[in-house]
């Protein structure tokens, strides 16, 4: 593990900070994963970013793919997002009534998503979700739901249990504050076990949904098999289980529109958030009409927020998605991807360090394991020490990566063919400091 006096680059201005923030901020951060506990040292502090590169307050510069956890997908400070959002802001902030832009989204996102006829807009992915979870016990009459450990869905209560995320990289196992009774309808089944799944069915009949990351990003990237994917979709509808589809992650990441639609299935009701603001707080969840038509105010299911569509955020969120299926970067992603894998896993062989490599569209993921990576406890069981001195070897070759082996790494639509071989350098300089 890198000490602090480890790191040759100059962050004297983060230390700095994050000394300072220890007295009013909760460990000087705002959300737990910022805070760098599972790869030692101190926090690094940002101060700007524009195109694929983020900037700290000391003025190191780093090709970016944390991209705040997905979100700039059209890298930083998009002339037509900042167009559209000083536009806005000059209009106003916030009126806590309703908008056109909002019903320019909606048709946006409603158009992307098969069989998606409504969306409600709140204000992150945790909330979107918590309010599926409501709505699925509403439309169904049922109060169980079956959730995949190491899948992340947000901090609400009732999904708070064998997550991933934040979580997994403070080896946290669930939260204190959080009742026995919030998590007592919740079951957990195993990530590609779809038996696991059959099981909870089979000995539970008060089943609602099923939570899913079709692709998870937050035990690192793992994909579900087409196997278990598909077969999840048949027993689900059988039963009259609704699935639900969390897409906060890889909304738009891999097609306009969802991985759903490239693993060959259709959710009952599919979340989102991230991309759909562009950079701002949004959060959305969307069905056919008559799963949307029981929240109020056309049905008796409650959920309401002041902020909800709030105009700033849907007028980046236009601008990003139309400006998205405009550059229509995926298979530019794909290629990309495939490359970044590529020189993975020849820095690693290179080396003598065990590595797989997991990706899908603009997330990758390599995790320090000789074996392949399918469900949480194969994550969990990666060399994390390595990956640790891997982050700081990249952080000291200029290349920003989340600051855990569970988060994905993203890729922006304005990563350049130099920023291509910076990556390829930086991976093979942090390879041979493991």
């Amino acid at each position: 593990m890198f000490a602090k006096n480890d790191i040759l680059m100059n962050n004297t201005k983060s230390q700095a900070l994050y000394s300072k923030g220890q007295q009013h901020l909760v460990g000087a951060v705002n959300s737990p994963v910022r805070a760098f506990k599972s790869v030692g040292g101190n926090p690094l502090f940002m101060e700007r970013a524009h195109g694929s590169k983020i900037y700290d307050v000391d003025g190191n510069e780093y090709i970016d793919l944390v991209l705040s956890y997905g979100p700039m997908i059209l890298g930083h400070g998009n002339n037509k997002v900042i167009e559209a959002v000083q536009k806005q802001v000059c209009t106003g902030f916030t009126f806590g009534a309703s908008t056109e832009n909002e019903i320019v989204l909606a048709e946006i996102v409603c158009n992307a998503f098969p069989g998606m006829d409504k969306v409600r807009f709140v204000n992150s992915g945790t909330e979107a979700v918590l309010s599926v979870i409501r709505l699925a016990r509403a439309y169904t009459g049922k109060n169980h739901i079956i959730k995949f450990a190491g899948c992340y869905h947000g901090h609400s209560d009732a999904l708070l249990v064998a997550a991933g995320s934040g979580l997994a990289t403070l080896s946290i196992p669930g939260s204190k504050g959080v009742p026995a009774d919030a998590v007592k309808n919740t079951l957990i089944a195993e990530y590609n076990n779809i038996e696991s799944v059959k099981k909870h069915i089979n000995e539970c009949k008060d089943v609602a949904a099923v939570f899913i990351e079709p692709i998870a990003g937050n035990m690192g990237v793992v994909l579900p098999s087409d196997h278990f994917i598909k077969e999840l979709r048949e027993i689900t509808k059988a039963a009259g289980i609704l699935l639900v589809v969390d897409e906060v992650m890889t909304g738009f990441r891999s097609k306009f529109g969802g991985a759903q639609e490239l693993l060959g299935i259709e959710a009952d009701i599919t979340c989102l958030g991230k991309v759909v603001g562009g950079g701002f707080p949004v959060g959305a969840y969307g069905s056919r009409n008559e799963i949307m038509e029981m929240v109020s105010p056309l049905g008796d299911m409650y959920q309401a927020g002041t902020l909800s569509g709030n105009p700033v955020a849907m007028a980046a969120g236009i601008a990003t998605l139309t400006e998205l299926k405009a550059q229509n970067p995926y298979e530019k992603f794909n290629q990309q991807a495939a490359i970044i894998e590529k020189a993975l896993l020849d820095a690693a062989t290179e080396n003598g360090i065990a590595l797989t490599v997991n990706r899908f569209g603009s997330m990758i993921n390599p995790f320090f394991s000789a074996k392949k990576i399918t469900n949480f406890t194969e994550a969990q069981e990666c060399n994390t020490a390595q990956f640790t001195k891997f982050f700081w070897g990249l952080i000291e070759n200029g290349i920003y990566i989340p600051p855990s082996q569970f988060e994905a790494w993203f890729l922006s639509s304005v990563i350049s063919d130099e920023d291509m071989e910076r990556i390829i350098k930086g991976i093979n300089n942090a390879m041979k400091s493991i």
